[in-house]
């Protein structure tokens, strides 16, 4: 049973012991499906030590609140439930923080609310006794490393903020209480929270920053992430590529234009390494356009100003600097294939299996210098021995005996 928390430093998979502790993970759960932590901070954060949230307002909030109490049917707090066989051992422990509180009958005991820590560090064996383990993280280790190096004040609270930003509950076994409502939709943060936000994890610490660089650099980064988009969704090879500045397009082109007509003319402004009309894969039609690629920037550039809007077969012509990297997509993609298909082959040569089916005839051998390896097989009948000793050629046969396909033929028409 698991709880994915987006954070915005990253993903948390939690693994709850449902056995062990069954209420505190149904509150845990709960709590979770109500959308209750969505945009809680960690608000303290001890190096190599533990991280703190589940408060929705932050270090001045109230101490959160358990799901029986946001749901109006139990108290504020519920008994703390611990197990001997669960500890802080691992680093990725997740635990309860607890609150000392008032039972019905007057006496103090350990109470939970909706706040929890994650250790930071192994062998913490001192929290035992104080907060229950309820559950590991499973993945999202490495964001546990980023939380531990962010920088904090002197109270462990971080400079720039570290949020929750949803719950998803992958699986709940527990059923629904009639009184639990799930929120169609994440909530929007209230004016209670907007006002802990100290620096929101999308700015940059620099005050001096122009009003143009901060424009630039958020266009920057709307840019990669779109660069990022488009590499996922397999338009481009990968998401840093730049067009070659030694190609030309050239659009526009008459039909009855051909490649080597396009390349003669072209070729006044340096060396053409290539210049290929784009057809129809199936008519072979031309659809009038083109790309050159010289051997330097320069002769691009020279081809460039001088031959925008030049009449070709009855044709002006319209050139530019090519966008295109499907060149990349396609030499990669043929450069895997064949990867891929030589480590096949050489798989296949190593094959001891694919080996010894291999047809391969052994050079012929005297009868003298051969010894079988099994001869005692054959030593009750004399006449089948001497054929198989006569023969001048062997050829070695995977079972371990040394018999020719004319031997197998003879010893068959002897024995009828």
């Amino acid at each position: 049973m698991s709880v994915l928390l987006e954070t915005s430093l990253g993903d948390l998979v939690i693994d709850l012991c449902i056995n062990e502790v069954p209420t505190t993970c149904n509150n845990f759960l709960k709590l979770c499906k109500l959308k209750y932590y969505n945009f809680a901070p960690f608000y303290n954060v001890q190096k190599n030590f533990i991280c703190q949230t589940g408060d929705p307002i932050g270090p001045t909030g109230n101490g959160g609140i358990c799901a029986k109490g946001l749901m109006k049917t139990g108290d504020r707090f519920f008994p703390a439930e611990f197990n001997e066989r669960l500890t802080h051992q691992a680093r990725g422990t997740v635990s309860m923080s607890t609150a000392t509180i008032r039972n019905s009958e007057g006496e103090e005991v350990i109470g939970c609310g909706s706040q929890f820590l994650i250790t930071l560090g192994e062998g913490l064996h001192n929290l035992d006794e104080r907060y229950p383990v309820f559950g590991y993280i499973a993945e999202g280790f490495e964001t546990l490393d980023k939380i531990n190096s962010t920088l904090c004040d002197e109270e462990g609270q971080p400079f720039m903020d570290v949020r929750i930003k949803h719950t998803i509950v992958l699986d709940d076994p527990f059923e629904d209480p009639p009184e639990l409502v799930i929120p169609s939709r994440s909530p929007s943060p209230t004016p209670e929270q907007l006002a802990t936000v100290r620096i929101g994890d999308t700015n940059v610490i620099n005050e001096e920053e122009p009003e143009e660089v901060q424009k630039a650099r958020l266009a920057e980064q709307e840019a990669q992430a779109q660069a990022l988009t488009l590499e996922m969704v397999g338009d481009l090879p990968f998401a840093h590529v730049a067009p070659p500045e030694n190609v030309l397009f050239v659009c526009k082109l008459n039909p009855v234009t051909q490649d080597e007509d396009l390349e003669l003319i072209f070729s006044r402004f340096g060396k053409i390494v290539s210049c290929k009309i784009v057809r129809d894969k199936k008519t072979g039609d031309s659809l009038q356009y083109a790309f050159i690629e010289f051997d330097n920037k320069e002769s691009v550039e020279r081809a460039y100003f001088k031959m925008q809007n030049v009449l070709i077969d009855d044709s002006r012509i319209h050139v530019d600097f090519s966008q295109s990297v499907a060149r990349y997509r396609y030499t990669d993609r043929r450069k895997t294939n064949e990867r891929d298909y030589h480590r096949t082959n050489d798989q296949r040569e190593r094959s001891p299996q694919r080996h010894s089916y291999r047809r391969t005839r052994s050079p012929p051998r005297s009868a003298s210098s051969y010894r079988p390896s099994h001869r005692n097989r054959y030593e009750d009948d004399e006449e089948e021995s001497r054929i198989r000793h006569s023969r001048r050629s062997y050829r070695p046969h995977r079972n371990g005996h040394d018999q020719s396909h004319s031997e197998r033929y003879e010893r068959r028409s002897y024995r009828r």
